[in-house]
């Protein structure tokens, strides 16, 4: 009986840390044209985008073959609507947006002014 309640007791304490222990979200993209992002410029190429959860302010990391290409803050926002594919939105090529194709998650980059 005592080693039911230690079980039980470890259920309870180590479930939730592993739960929220893997708490990396990635997602692939593939940014079409150069962009600037933080002041560090992003050739035109597919990357994986990684932030932590849950949000809403992230940091953004952009890797390209494992090594880390840049690194921004980002305000992560849910679209009503999942679009069909990747939708990386610019202004005068610095980043702005990115809509993830397939999901409901965006990513607001702030604008320095």
């Amino acid at each position: 009986m005592k080693y039911i309640g230690s079980a039980l007791v470890s259920l309870f304490v180590f479930v939730p840390m592993l739960l929220f222990a893997g708490d990396n979200t990635i997602r692939s993209v593939n940014i079409p044209s150069a962009v600037v992002v933080n002041h560090h410029t992003l050739k035109a190429g597919h990357y994986k985008v990684e932030w932590q959860q849950p949000g809403p302010n992230v940091e953004v990391n952009f890797l390209q073959h494992g090594k880390t290409m840049a690194s921004a803050p980002g305000t992560l926002k849910v679209n009503d609507a999942q679009i069909k594919q990747d939708d990386i939105i610019t202004n005068r090529n610095a980043l702005m947006e990115i809509d993830f194709g397939h999901q409901k998650e965006a990513i607001v980059f702030p604008q320095k002014g």
